[in-house]
């Protein structure tokens, strides 16, 4: 076969840290969200659907054939909890959670 193909569909879950509800507004969900799909677009693992409630994340993706797993979970978190921090002063001291779900 000279080509690989794969469609993996991944559905990834995490939270906050200790499960703190630093996201609390509608406004800042809708944020995050965007932010998400737009970071998963950038590592080439298209997003279907994601989904955020005050203290946890919930993203349905395509997993890309170059990047694992764990690889693509840092990387979303490194650069939205990063995003975060920058959006307000209550945001501060936002990190995710050490752990995640994949499915």
């Amino acid at each position: 076969m000279p080509r690989s193909l794969a469609n993996v569909l991944l559905h990834i879950v995490f939270s906050t840290k200790n499960r703190g509800p630093f996201l609390k507004t509608p406004e800042i969900r809708e944020e995050m969200n965007a932010y998400m799909v737009g970071t998963l677009r950038a590592l080439e693992c298209p997003s279907l659907i994601v989904g955020t409630v005050e203290d946890h994340l919930h993203c349905l993706c395509q997993l890309s054939r170059t990047i694992s797993i764990a690889k693509l979970v840092e990387e979303i978190k490194v650069e939205s909890s990063s995003w975060a921090r920058k959006q307000s002063p209550s945001l501060r001291d936002f990190h995710w959670q050490a752990g995640y779900g994949a499915f």
